[in-house]
């Protein structure tokens, strides 16, 4: 699939709405909406996402530099290389592109998006040097997009944040249910993806996808037997969300120390390899922005056109013609919109607390959907942007099934843990 042909089904649909809610409901503004939301959706795209990308860019490209320069990149591949190679078995041994990608699973699992980015972004430039076919998406940056979008998140801190600012009694009481979604999610994303690319898993994977699962319960557990901040009096280390939130951090910087002091010990002249990296920055931000812009534009002809909502409210419908009217269905919308907009599922979600509560069984399935997940088309307008790929292949779909097979595991880990 080319991304041509969902940037015109995008545009299609909305004009094929609009024109539809302008005949049969006389909505005389629909196209002064739709062109007001093309041109605020272009200014966002830019002034909300692509300059404050820059900056974390800018500053992690130059410090990938000097990881590379210094050989951390490298022993952290050399260390994940007997999973990682099978997962990725066109990237050769201790490719620089292994380490990449394990900077941006890391920082992604430690809730650190501003870190993710430009790490994920120069991990699909690394592998775009291993593609044979410049603009079609290869078998490894398909299965890397795909691991990306199933948003695998051990410390959720944004979700933990808006749950603490909506009201919420326990915001950490969706640590452990989220943690569980995103790892079916992911382990989901490399079973479709790896089935499909014809995979070989032999013992070696099976043992490492098995250990990967068992740490992260086991993690979860960890964290879930640790107190809430509200029951203890004097601030401490030991609570859910002190420790969530020292601990993401503390790794990220402790991960910048080592760079810059290995480059030294390594005598690399650390600040002129950060200005080389950095400049690198700057390069793929330019190159982003112009994909980051036509499909955020697309997606929003699509929602303010009517047809997201009308989405949303057809799988509603046909939960309760089958006779499902089960208490997950109002917060759907959110599972629905969050491969759209990460954003606007964001809003829904807050609209979900402020109606039901942040503590209600709504509340919190929201939480999950939210945390659950990625915005699987602005990953893909952004990741494969900025190496300019053009043919996607089957990222979309692979994608979408993950996310799909994520909400369902949302759903039933929330009526065992809320209900």
């Amino acid at each position: 699939m080319a991304l041509n042909y969902v940037w015109i089904v995008f545009f299609v649909i909305g004009l094929v709405i609009a024109l539809f809610r302008l005949i049969f409901f006389h909505d005389y503004e629909i196209f002064k909406k739709l062109v007001e939301g093309i041109f605020d959706a272009s200014k966002s795209s830019v002034m909300d996402i692509g300059l404050p990308l820059a900056g974390a860019m800018i500053f992690f490209m130059g410090l990938m530099n000097i990881g590379e320069k210094a050989g951390a990149v490298n022993f952290l591949a050399r260390i994940l290389n007997p999973f990682m190679k099978r997962i990725f078995p066109e990237v050769p041994d201790k490719h620089p592109a292994m380490g990449h990608m394990v900077m941006n699973f890391s920082a992604n699992m430690l809730g650190l998006d501003n870190a993710a980015t430009p790490f994920g972004l120069k991990a699909m430039e690394s592998l775009q040097t291993l593609n044979t076919n410049k603009e079609t998406a290869s078998n490894s940056q398909i299965m890397f997009l795909v691991l990306h979008t199933s948003g695998l998140t051990l410390i959720p801190l944004s979700i933990i944040a808006y749950r603490a600012s909506g009201g919420s009694t326990n915001p950490t009481s969706v640590f452990v249910p989220l943690m569980l979604a995103t790892t079916v999610a992911t382990v989901a994303s490399i079973v479709i993806t790896g089935i499909y690319q014809r995979l070989r898993f032999d013992r070696v994977l099976i043992l490492w996808l098995t250990g990967i699962i068992g740490s992260i319960v086991l993690f979860a557990l960890f964290i879930n037997g640790l107190p809430s901040q509200k029951n203890i009096p004097v601030p401490t280390l030991l609570t859910k969300e002190t420790f969530s939130n020292v601990l993401g951090n503390s790794i990220l910087f402790f991960i910048i120390a080592a760079f810059v002091i290995g480059g030294f010990v390594k005598k690399i002249n650390v600040f002129e390899t950060f200005i080389e990296g950095a400049k690198q920055g700057w390069d793929v931000i330019i190159k982003v922005i112009p994909y980051l812009v036509g499909l955020l534009v697309a997606i929003r002809v699509f929602r303010d056109s009517g047809a997201l909502d009308a989405i949303i409210n057809g799988i509603s419908w046909c939960f309760v013609q089958l006779g499902i009217t089960g208490d997950f269905v109002p917060a759907l919308p959110v599972a629905i919109m969050r491969p759209f907009s990460g954003g606007g599922a964001r809003g829904l979600m807050l609209d979900i607390f402020k109606n039901y509560g942040a503590d209600s069984f709504i509340g919190q399935l929201a939480s999950t959907f939210q945390g659950s997940a990625d915005t699987t088309f602005y990953i893909i307008a952004l990741y494969f942007g900025s190496v300019g790929i053009k043919k996607v292949r089957y990222a979309i779909w692979a994608g979408m099934l993950a996310d799909l097979l994520g909400v369902i595991a949302a759903i039933l880990i929330a009526y065992i843990f809320f209900k």
